[in-house]
């Protein structure tokens, strides 16, 4: 596991084959005083040799990209260093780019039109091992994956707008509470949830289940 001090800054690098792009990034992570930019890089190929030489905390990484496309990268990336944390900074911001990005392992999505706060906002959360998605980005992930849930997940969704621990969840049901964990995870990886609450939040909106 990568390991820092609190007071070190976060290490960054940037993934995007424009350069003004990335200049733009580095100046703005540039006058923060807990962020640092350690590498710059044009392609999924060159970020996966430049992350192994460098160990960034947090990798913001385009989705279109000349040669490896971003969700390759983020995929490939992932298998080689599994505790690579991965945020991807993208124009493209349609339910099934966030889908396959969170899929492959990405950690946050933020949208290039978006305020440069929010990045950095994302940048923090991730480095921590927190997920990051706007609100309006988690809603798309969810019109996408609403097909993915299985019966068992949604009736699981249901007994969490109950409240109870997992161990009450799985007596309601029949189930182990390590059964209960693993729909959990599956729904929060589903979902695009940063939480339980979040879950919920996402799963009311969306009409998964209701309150009433």
């Amino acid at each position: 596991m990568n390991q820092r001090c609190e007071s070190s800054p976060v290490r960054i690098m940037l993934v995007d084959d424009h350069m003004v792009i990335r200049m733009g990034l580095a100046t703005a992570i540039g006058d923060t005083s807990d962020l640092k930019v350690v590498a710059e890089v044009e392609c999924g190929e060159e970020a996966l040799e430049t992350y192994e030489r460098s160990r960034p905390d947090v990798v913001v990484l385009d989705l279109r990209m000349r040669g490896m496309g971003g969700v390759e990268t983020i995929r490939v990336m992932r298998k080689q260093f599994r505790d690579a944390k991965i945020i991807v900074f993208s124009n493209y911001a349609k339910g099934e780019d966030a889908y396959r990005a969170i899929s492959a392992g990405a950690a946050g999505f933020v949208v290039k039109d978006m305020p440069i706060s929010v990045l950095l906002e994302a940048i923090r959360s991730v480095s921590k091992g927190g997920r990051y998605l706007p609100d309006a980005i988690a809603a798309r992930v969810v019109e996408r994956t609403i097909a993915q849930l299985s019966p068992r997940e949604i009736e699981v969704i249901e007994e969490l707008a109950k409240g109870g621990s997992n161990k009450e969840i799985a007596n309601r049901l029949g189930l182990v509470e390590g059964t209960v964990k693993r729909h959990i995870a599956n729904i929060l990886l589903k979902l695009g949830a940063l939480d339980r609450t979040h879950a919920l939040v996402l799963a009311i909106r969306n009409g998964i289940i209701s309150l009433e």
